[in-house]
């Protein structure tokens, strides 16, 4: 979809309430969104859908409160990144779902054996990160979001996302390394 067709369906949204236009920017977005919240939670399903469910719920109440100073999918991810947050507080020490089973990302691998083991070397080494870490490398490596853009999300300066950034590449490299 193009930028005009969403600020088209955007405008739609904040001038008339039109829910079919804003089902049709859910429908673009909640799979990337989902995916990202999927990575964060550490595979928690039921997690992610109420952090999902949170995020639609609250763009579709802020949806006049949106300005365009950034892309619509940015505003979404910053709202996500906010849910978990605020999720994360809530919750104990431990805040991501280790008994979860997680199929993190697709590695094009022949074999399903082989795609099942680097799956879950990748999952295992995204477990070893920070939430900051793993929030930042997600949204750089998974999202192909550029660093201004993950500055916006998650609300931290350009050059702590750098930081997280660098960390968490080495921290991931290690990991890999030594299993």
């Amino acid at each position: 979809m193009s930028k005009l067709e969403e600020m088209k369906l955007l405008a739609l949204c904040a001038a008339t309430d039109n829910r079919e236009a804003f089902s049709r920017l859910v429908e673009l977005h909640q799979e990337s969104l989902r995916r990202f919240l999927f990575n964060l939670t550490g595979g928690n399903s039921s997690l992610v859908d109420d952090l999902a469910q949170e995020t639609f719920l609250k763009a579709w109440i802020g949806v006049r409160s949106f300005k365009g100073l950034s892309g619509f999918r940015t505003w979404l991810f910053r709202i996500a990144v906010n849910e978990f947050v605020s999720d994360r507080r809530k919750q104990s020490p431990e805040p991501f779902g280790g008994d979860c089973p997680r199929n993190v990302m697709e590695i094009g691998v022949a074999g399903g054996q082989q795609q099942s083991e680097y799956s879950m070397d990748v999952s295992a080494a995204l477990d070893s990160l920070s939430a900051d870490e793993r929030m930042v490398v997600l949204l750089f490596y998974l999202e192909d979001m550029p660093i201004k853009k993950i500055c916006k999300i998650t609300g931290m300066p350009e050059g702590t996302v750098k930081s997280h950034l660098n960390r968490g590449r080495t921290h991931l490299a290690e990991f890999l390394k030594n299993n």
